[in-house]
């Protein structure tokens, strides 16, 4: 068991939220009880996984998902409305970490990524940023662009749309999961024979092919997976809290 604030500065001091720019606020997003023994992890705070946070009697809920995002309207209405009345009646905390859980480099998202794909971290993908959001690394083994699409769809569970950018094989790779894609000239410009993102936009095809560079789309959720997971596993075994990561599936 922790005590919410002890549980809101350690997951600070190991994310590190204050050197981002972010879309949304990081950290704890909804209060609820002061102790926490029971942790839920997901991608994002949907009404499917507070329902199941409830199920489990969850003292927490972590997520990188959050929400009160920039730009949106602030009023708590409809959606909004079910899922923090649900939160509030049954008292659960929910915290949220946007780019801070992306770049974490063990725990990330895009560090559990690269895991999974057996990709070998070499660096950030913007060698100015001080937590880079993105990375470029290698295999140990070249691989064709369709036999690295095989080995993607065996880790992720899912078959990636690939957009050829030549016949060489995928040897050095950049990846930022989710909706990354704008960040394929980042790739071009570090030398990456492919990129990895969540999403695809009408231009990454274009860019792909003119600038001779595999893109993969493997998915928003599908590729932040990992993160909560992981964080949710590392606060379990460091707190001897309960934890289950709900994964609510989504397709896109």
């Amino acid at each position: 068991m922790i005590e919410r604030q002890a549980l809101l500065q350690y997951l600070n001091s190991l994310l590190e939220p204050e050197y981002f720019k972010d879309y949304a606020p990081n950290g704890l997003q909804v209060q609820g009880k002061p102790e926490i023994a029971t942790l839920v992890s997901g991608v994002s705070a949907t009404q499917a996984l507070i329902d199941r946070a409830v199920q489990l009697k969850a003292d927490a809920i972590f997520v990188h998902h959050g929400y009160f995002w920039r730009g949106e309207d602030p009023s708590i209405v409809g959606m909004k409305f079910n899922r923090i009345k649900t939160l509030l009646a049954h008292n659960i905390n929910l915290f949220a970490y946007h780019l801070p859980l992306d770049a974490h480099p063990e725990l990330g998202n895009n560090a559990q990524l690269a895991a999974r794909l057996g990709i070998i971290m070499d660096s950030g993908l913007d060698p100015l940023e001080r937590r880079p959001i993105g990375n470029v690394g290698h295999l140990a083994q070249p691989r064709s662009a369709k036999q690295f699409a095989d080995t993607i769809e065996s880790a992720l569970g899912r078959a990636p749309l690939l957009v050829e950018g030549g016949d060489h094989p995928v040897s050095r790779v950049a990846w930022c999961t989710g909706g990354a894609q704008g960040y394929i000239e980042k790739a071009v410009a570090m030398g990456a024979d492919a990129f990895i993102s969540g999403e695809i936009s009408e231009q990454t095809t274009h860019v792909a092919r003119e600038c001779g560079i595999h893109y993969y789309a493997a998915g928003h959720h599908a590729t932040e997976r990992y993160g909560a997971k992981s964080v949710g596993e590392h606060l379990a075994t460091k707190f001897q809290l309960n934890h289950e990561f709900v994964d609510i599936d989504n397709p896109a």
